[in-house]
């Protein structure tokens, strides 16, 4: 079943599905975006998105749409997919300051709605069906759009960011611990284990198959295992701080500590181990994202760290059906 077009409020608009050629003109807008919301950082270059489009389930001509000027600029761009077991949806929405005030977001949200249905019939009969969007804190049309369309805030979640002037103070760390080198071969799947297990308490987490992690992690075109911190205690993973450069700074993307190893300082020490290894190879600017209401102390480990927020960004949920929802803590096992 094709997906319902909206129409457009200006007639030297158009809307259509998204090709695979869009991968560069999608990723400009998405830049723009971030651009005049102050924060670059959260933006994609072309190859991240191109990877993004090919995760298993999701297809670009089906999935998304853009809305297309007269001149061929992409204006606005929409996508929803299937976060987990078709009950789960993301979705994300990017209108280009151009324009802004033509009520694209308004139409981009009803036509990744309408796409949504489809995934309902996918769904077990009894969970609950949502949608999860996030936006720019400073994004007033947005969050105004989103608002009158039904969707309700749920969390605040923030960039937080340091600058270092001089080397990290070292890490401290816990008896019995040791650092390893990621051996792809050798470890990927014992990682996977401790990533899933550290961020099941965290809010609206889902554990990652094999697959699904492969592609997103190796596929990456910022994939480097010589920034992965893998701390050990014997022949068990404690802790993990998955790193990599991103847009133009660095990036503690997945920092968790497993459950028997909180609260002996671990978290700190593989942040302050993040930081002094960005610093040896010349980035001085790190950050990363964390769930603003972590109930772990997060955001004060962070702080403690010397970061500082950069970004607030709020997500927006819309219930599409009632009914049992997907298991979900609403714990934060120190950031992603």
């Amino acid at each position: 079943m094709m997906t319902k077009i909206e129409p457009l409020p200006d007639s030297s608009l158009s809307l259509r599905a998204t090709q695979w050629a869009d991968v560069n003109a999608v990723a400009q807008l998405i830049y723009d975006v971030c651009e005049a919301d102050g924060d670059v950082t959260v933006s994609v270059t072309p190859e991240e998105l191109d990877n993004q489009w090919h995760s298993e389930g999701f297809n670009p001509e089906t999935d998304t749409f853009v809305v297309e000027a007269k001149d061929g600029q992409v204006a606005g761009y929409g996508e929803i997919y299937n976060e987990k077991d078709h009950a789960h949806l993301g979705a994300d929405v990017s209108v280009h300051p151009r324009f802004k005030g033509l009520g694209l977001i308004d139409v981009l949200l009803k036509s990744m709605e309408e796409r949504a249905r489809e995934e309902i019939k996918l769904a077990a009969p009894d969970l609950r069906v949502f949608i999860r969007s996030t936006m720019n804190g400073k994004d007033a049309e947005a969050r105004k759009a989103h608002e009158a369309g039904g969707y309700l805030p749920v969390r605040f979640h923030w960039r937080m960011e340091i600058k270092l002037s001089e080397t990290s103070p070292a890490p401290v760390w816990p008896a019995g611990i040791e650092l390893r080198p990621f051996i792809r071969e050798e470890h990927s799947h014992l990682v996977l284990d401790a990533v899933n297990e550290a961020f099941r308490d965290h809010w609206g987490s889902h554990d990652s198959s094999f697959e699904e992690w492969e592609h997103h992690r190796f596929a990456s075109p910022d994939f480097d295992p010589s920034l992965w911190v893998i701390a050990w205690d014997g022949v068990q993973i404690a802790g993990v701080s998955l790193n990599r450069f991103r847009m133009g700074i660095g990036w503690v993307g997945t920092l968790g500590v497993r459950r028997p190893w909180r609260k002996k300082g671990l978290g700190l020490a593989l942040l302050r181990h993040s930081f002094g290894e960005f610093h040896k190879r010349g980035m001085k600017t790190i950050g990363l994202g964390v769930d603003a209401s972590s109930p772990t102390g997060a955001t004060r480990l962070y702080q403690g760290a010397g970061m500082y927020v950069a970004s607030e960004f709020i997500t927006y949920d819309k219930e599409l059906r009632p009914g049992r929802d997907l298991e979900e803590s609403k714990a934060d096992p120190q950031g992603e």
